[in-house]
């Protein structure tokens, strides 16, 4: 007979041991994100010592300057934690293994990706396939991921349990029903996926699930150092809301813009990611300055005035003219949260973010993303569209003049 208290035992440590499973999957995932980064912009090549040629290398004193250049460390000792994270992960290495600590002199490290050493336990491969799954799934075009219902509830980019099984059998991932029905199981279990209400396990049947994960996300490489897992989890509703965390003894001020208060000074609220603050809390932005320096307060009351039609914003000769912003995303997202329906509008932007530089503005109406015309589509449909697509949008806005 199973007592009460050593249930709750049991509950808590596979509590313990996803959050570490999480943890690990992130750090995976910035390691990676990092190294296709320093290949873009020739950080990792090969270099030679001593009439010796090491392939696909970087120096860590230049990695350092360039962590620095790019605010991915505030400073040098910053960095070198940051790295020694990845070393530590067997994620990067001394090209001879002669160093266990990263140095902040001119010796060379390396990936372990980029020279087939990277220890594939079944941990890694399992994030390694859900990756690739993901991937699959976003660049190809498939009805798998639909706005679905179950239980009264309606969830966007749902797959059902028993057609990702057929997928995977027809993408050659897996050869036999059994075998990818496990995968599924595998895949809920190290917090890729999971159930829409978190009440079933996977299965090869007609319940609804979702990528828990978000591998398309830019980490920023100082989240390599916050020790705890994310405790809020993240939303589709609009990844470029900036999420509300716990304070980790920082002063940060950051303006917290809500649907129907003027804007605030919240302290001690930390930029983190593009992904949406849980519940009705207010949607959060900030310059990633301390709170020495002033925020800039450019985000104005951010309720409409009147709604509009998207016949209105089209009719020629009318009071709205169309401008058009080319916005990059950088390590935290775009830096504006979208809201409403048909159409959507900028509910709040980052005074410090892409969108702002490009000169985005609340109550923008947005028209089109990417070419895309979604004047007919809520905000949801309109995030969606944003986090699945390229790091570079193309955004048509209407502004009233």
């Amino acid at each position: 007979m199973v007592l009460e208290g050593e249930m709750d035992g049991i509950g808590n440590n596979m509590q313990k041991k996803a959050a570490e499973l999480e943890r690990l999957a992130e750090v995976l995932v910035t390691g990676e994100q990092l190294r296709l980064r320093l290949h873009e912009v020739k950080v990792i090549k090969d270099r030679r010592h001593h009439l010796r040629t090491y392939p696909n290398c970087f120096v860590a004193k230049e990695l350092i300057d360039w962590l620095i250049e790019h605010k991915e460390a505030s400073d040098r000792d910053t960095a070198i934690t940051i790295m020694q994270k990845l070393l530590d992960q067997s994620i990067i290495h001394h090209v001879c293994d002669e160093h266990r600590e990263f140095k902040d002199l001119k010796l060379f490290y390396r990936f372990r990706k980029d020279d087939g050493t990277f220890p594939l336990d079944s941990e890694a491969k399992v994030f390694m396939r859900g990756q690739r799954i993901y991937e699959k799934l976003m660049n190809t075009e498939n009805t798998l991921l639909q706005t679905r219902e179950e239980e009264g509830g309606t969830y966007e980019r749902a797959l059902v349990g028993s057609e990702f099984i057929d997928w995977l059998l027809q993408e050659g991932e897996m050869a036999a029903r059994e075998e990818a029905e496990q995968l599924g199981r595998r895949l809920l279990e190290h917090g890729i996926i999971q159930h829409v209400t978190n009440k079933h396990h996977f299965a090869n049947g007609p319940l609804l699930f979702q990528f828990r994960m978000n591998f398309r996300r830019r980490r920023r490489l100082i989240e390599l150092l916050h020790e705890r897992s994310r405790c809020i989890p993240e939303s589709h509703d609009s990844p470029f809301c900036l999420r509300k965390q716990n304070s980790d003894g920082g002063n940060t001020s950051f303006l917290s813009v809500s649907p129907t208060k003027e804007i605030k000074v919240t302290v001690g609220v930390r930029r983190s990611s593009m992904s949406s603050s849980c519940g009705s809390s207010g949607y959060y932005s900030s310059s990633p300055t301390l709170s020495s320096s002033p925020p800039v307060l450019c985000n104005p009351k951010s309720v409409l005035k009147r709604q509009v039609s998207p016949e209105e914003l089209q009719t020629l000769g009318g009071s709205f003219i169309k401008k058009t912003f080319t916005i990059v995303g950088d390590a935290v997202g775009w830096g504006f949260v979208v809201r409403g329906s048909k159409p959507c509008h900028i509910q709040a932007v980052d005074p410090g973010g892409p969108a702002a530089a490009a000169g985005m503005k609340v109550c923008h109406f947005v028209v089109s993303v990417n070419g895309l015309c979604v004047l007919s589509h809520d905000y949801r449909t309109v995030s969606s569209l944003i986090l699945t697509g390229p790091r570079t949008i193309v955004m048509e806005v209407m502004e009233e003049s």
